[in-house]
């Protein structure tokens, strides 16, 4: 080998082989097509490799190219975990708190819960990260996040998880409908009524129809949607009713019909963080803060 392949030349091989082109890694790296060629070039000239195929003017990436390619991304994966790293270490130093939400709780739930806790802790800084509750979990591992709020429970050893305790899953309907004389609700009263659920994968509408195929009855389904703010503001517009979970129905509830089930369905919803922090105090501080938030909540929502 010539000579060591420099950051430069390693960034191009990189952004073409994840850009597909080297007009769009050019566009990457900020600088111009002819100057991208020029690093690949020098590149294969250092390494002594053929690092692509040339095929009718467009640049593709070799047996040689790809295994380079997986060597640097490993070492690329590495620096982004020292960057995570120092971005923990300066959230301890800092008074900053990460917290990982399930989008839909990511409206007027989060920002109770947000304003609440700095009323106690104004000085401290909040980071909110939306993402599915899968990803949550893995943050709360690596340590991206320090408190995540969850659709489902998790066993690891690593992560204290509790229920949100929001309570057990309600119907809602819109503010005219004539749920709105009932005390609660029960299988026989939606028997026929227009239906929104989730999507067919979505763990609380299985547990729900588990629960229904009990009595034999049979959702009339007439759309789904994939996150609770979109099925409640369908709900709310008088497309139907749905079952969902009391904490997303609460953003809404001024302009819906909110009654118990019967029988119960427990809520999946969950609050966790890690076992192991040194962000300790802000942690339970917040912690608190969200159970004050589900208590403020069902009392509001009884009160409707």
């Amino acid at each position: 080998m010539k000579r060591a392949p420099n950051l430069r030349q390693i960034e191009a091989l990189k952004a073409v082989i994840e850009c597909g082109t080297v007009s769009r890694a050019a566009e990457v790296l900020h600088i111009s097509q002819p100057a991208v060629s020029k690093l690949l070039a020098h590149l294969e000239e250092d390494t002594e490799l053929e690092l692509f195929d040339r095929i009718k003017g467009r640049l593709i990436p070799s047996e040689h190219g790809m295994r380079l390619y997986k060597e640097i991304d490993r070492v690329f994966a590495g620096i982004k975990q020292i960057e995570r790293a120092v971005d923990l270490i300066r959230r301890e130093e800092l008074g900053q708190i990460s917290v990982g939400v399930m989008p839909a709780l990511s409206g007027l739930f989060i920002s109770d819960t947000n304003k609440r806790f700095l009323a106690g802790h104004g000085d401290a800084y909040i980071s909110v990260v939306i993402r599915s509750s899968q990803f949550i979990v893995e943050w709360l591992l690596s340590k991206q996040v320090d408190i995540g709020l969850i659709n489902r429970n998790t066993d690891n050893p690593y992560i204290e998880c509790v229920p949100l305790r929001g309570g057990d899953l309600v119907c809602i309907a819109p503010r005219d409908h004539r749920f709105a004389a009932k005390q609660e609700i029960v299988p026989a009263d939606i028997h026929g009524e227009p239906y929104i659920g989730f999507a067919a994968d979505n763990r609380i509408r299985q547990k729900i129809e588990s629960t229904l195929d009990v009595y034999g009855t049979r959702l009339n389904y007439i759309m789904d949607a994939t996150l609770a703010p979109a099925v409640c503001e369908m709900v709310a517009n008088g497309l139907g009713i749905a079952i969902v979970d009391p904490v997303f129905a609460f953003g809404q509830r001024d302009r819906l019909t909110i009654k118990p089930f019967l029988p119960s369905i427990a809520s999946d919803l969950s609050l966790c963080w890690l076992r192991e922090t040194r962000n300790r105090h802000l942690v339970d501080a917040y912690v608190e803060a969200t159970r004050a938030t589900v208590q403020d909540m069902r009392l509001a929502m009884e009160a409707n």
